[in-house]
């Protein structure tokens, strides 16, 4: 098997995090490899820059509209990229432990929207920004839709990091909005305008859903409305009955204890809640 079928068996088989990750690397190889050969024949660099970043112009939205998804997919430079991959990969796949992958695809696409939206806002604006001309590139808007989506969902969520141990969601997120509150001033503060953007869609969606069914292409406007269906994840229990309307005992403790685990870790168990959880698995 080539090199290249090897990357498309791989795109094929992963998951919808890993494929925005394959896109996201090969948008930015592309663009690195015509901005080369421009480069060589003296043409004008950043073609594809041009083309599909988000211009601070609200003029330039309406005749390249398609730059308010593009720019989610356009990188400034290798270190931006890596990081940008680096936090989808450990936060989506999180995420995708408890929601569908369509949810985490709606989040990423929308949150770059909603980031876009805040970015030209804050361009348009705020007179830090009078004269001055931007472009919008980058891939955080989207992860951070995720992130705080999940932090909303299940705050107290614990994550294991080496050296530091157990850390709660929602601190990690709390960290994550004060730098981007703190850069608002900073160099790239049309950059945390877009973070803060798609941190708001994350934070509102999944508060006004509040357990409820995420349909998000349905509408945009249904982030205002409230859903009549449970929100959905992916986590099903093995040991859920047929469909009882009186439950035993022992399944009404197996259901609170699995609700624990998906919501702050299987290390937050009691012993006995453990060794009661091993006992029922054994049966």
């Amino acid at each position: 098997m080539s090199l290249i079928d090897k990357i498309k068996y791989k795109f094929k088989t992963g998951s919808i995090i890993e494929k925005l990750i394959y896109i996201n690397i090969g948008v930015f190889a592309f663009t690195l490899l015509i901005t080369v050969l421009q480069g060589l024949y003296k043409g004008q660099t950043g073609f594809v820059i041009q083309w599909f970043s988000l211009d601070d112009n609200f003029s330039n939205l309406l005749t390249k509209p398609w730059t308010i998804v593009s720019y989610g997919f356009l990188h400034s430079g290798f270190i931006h990229l890596l990081f940008n991959m680096i936090g989808l990969y450990f936060i989506g796949n999180l995420f995708i432990q408890y929601f569908t992958q369509k949810q985490a695809l709606n989040f990423y696409i929308l949150g770059t929207v909603f980031g876009g939206i805040f970015y030209l806002f804050s361009q348009n604006y705020f007179p830090l920004f009078e004269g001055n001309s931007s472009r919008l590139v980058g891939a955080s808007a989207g992860v951070s839709a995720i992130f705080i989506g999940l932090a909303t969902y299940m705050p107290n969520y614990q994550i294991n990091i080496r050296f530091i141990g157990f850390v709660k969601v929602w601190h990690l997120a709390a960290i994550w909005l004060a730098f981007d509150l703190i850069g608002l001033i900073g160099p790239n503060a049309g950059g945390s305008f877009s973070h803060l953007g798609g941190a708001l869609f994350g934070f509102l969606y999944v508060n006004q859903a509040s357990n409820k069914k995420i349909d998000l292409l349905g509408s945009l406007f249904s982030l205002f409305k409230r859903k009549e269906k449970p929100l959905q994840t992916v986590y099903k229990s093995k040991n859920k009955k047929a469909s009882p309307k009186t439950k035993a005992p022992n399944q009404k403790q197996i259901d609170a204890i699995l609700d624990k685990i998906s919501k702050s870790g299987y290390d937050t168990l009691t012993k006995a809640e453990k060794e009661f959880l091993f006992k029922q698995g054994k049966k």
